[in-house]
């Protein structure tokens, strides 16, 4: 936690260099970028700064709390009495700041949803979890833009690419990363009978063009007609992308935009996503002792809820939390779960006030 916190502060310290520095003022993208990261952080560091220099004051007034003085050890153990109660208070705020990792203050990432297996109701599924986000977003005043979908005929969809941008947007949107079971009466089911679906989303924080350069050789470019729901093509000029990193492998496509110089913005935002959160994964993974107990680690592979609509009942099987309020979730109101998220993390991080002194 505090290596952490230390990092984040030299990284603060660093932009605050370059916000100065006549080569980054001069190159409006790279101002851009800097600023915006600079903002992210800089609550973060201020609290973080004053945390340090309560932790300096705590070290001196237990060294006059030893002294020989009474009146001056009385004094002392006071303040000393008061120095670490706001540290409490504030490390607690750190806590809230830093829950989810590093990368927790980012303000923009990217979310893939996917229909798993189940067929059409699959799809139904993973399009009710793309309106679920969007209506969330709205309600929390995040910008959401869809950079690449795949429809099907019965309206659902196999696969939608979202970026999505606000303050606190990736520290609680990343408890979304795993698979996500359904169960429920298909409205095409005549008997009555419930079907168990699956969906999975995957949600990545986006960084800066600076953190991920990509050059025109890393990547393999192809370029194709964009085409609709069921295969049929949309448009007959090549405006639709698709990027495959050589050095990982991962491909990337988008479809969504006209214009092919539109598609290939979006399409390197989200490769960029994708080499990050791939290399983040590998690190994560050599920390899997420290991080096995949290529920922030974005797993892709584990199923992490079941939306029982029966039973109205929604259920993350990580922390074990059940609410019979499926229907509002659904219609958006997923907030009650992001907190017991974020508040079992905060608990399991707690821990790390023990030995500060």
């Amino acid at each position: 936690m505090r290596d952490l916190l230390d990092a984040k502060l030299a990284r603060f310290e660093e932009l605050e260099r370059d916000l100065v520095d006549m080569e980054v003022l001069s190159d409006s993208d790279r101002l851009a970028q800097t600023a915006r990261e600079h903002g992210s952080l800089a609550r973060l560091a201020g609290k973080y700064r004053r945390f340090r220099s309560l932790v300096d004051q705590i070290t001196e007034a237990r060294e006059m709390a030893e002294s020989a003085d009474f009146e001056m050890r009385e004094l002392a153990e006071a303040e000393l009495e008061e120095l670490r109660a706001e540290r409490e208070a504030l490390w607690d705020e750190l806590l809230g700041l830093t829950v989810g990792g590093e990368d927790a203050n980012r303000s923009r990432c990217i979310m893939e949803i996917r229909a798993g297996t189940g067929g059409d109701e699959a799809a139904l599924f993973a399009r009710d979890l793309y309106e679920m986000y969007k209506r969330h977003a709205e309600a929390r005043n995040w910008k959401v833009e869809i950079m690449d979908a795949s429809g099907t005929e019965l309206g659902g969809i196999s696969r939608i690419s979202l970026a999505l941008e606000g303050e606190g947007v990736y520290r609680e949107l990343q408890y979304e990363s795993g698979g996500h079971r359904v169960q429920r009466v298909p409205e095409t089911e005549t008997q009555g009978r419930v079907q168990t679906s699956l969906a999975t989303v995957a949600v990545m924080a986006e960084p800066e063009e600076v953190e991920v350069d990509l050059k025109p050789e890393d990547y393999r470019l192809d370029k194709f007609c964009a085409s609709g729901p069921g295969g049929q093509h949309v448009n007959k000029t090549e405006s639709a992308v698709r990027l495959t990193h050589l050095e990982t492998g991962i491909v990337v496509q988008c479809q969504d935009e006209k214009s092919q110089h539109k598609n290939l913005a979006k399409a390197l935002r989200e490769l960029r996503s994708r080499i990050y959160d791939h290399w983040q994964q590998i690190e994560n993974k050599k920390r899997a002792d420290e991080r096995k107990t949290l529920v922030g680690s974005g797993d892709r592979s584990a199923r992490i809820r079941t939306y029982n609509f029966p039973q109205n009942r929604l259920t993350d099987h990580r922390i074990g939390l059940n609410l019979y309020k499926l229907d509002q979730i659904i219609a958006g109101d997923l907030q009650p779960v992001t907190d017991a998220m974020i508040e079992y993390d905060r608990q399991q991080l707690r821990d790390t006030m023990e030995g500060l002194e």
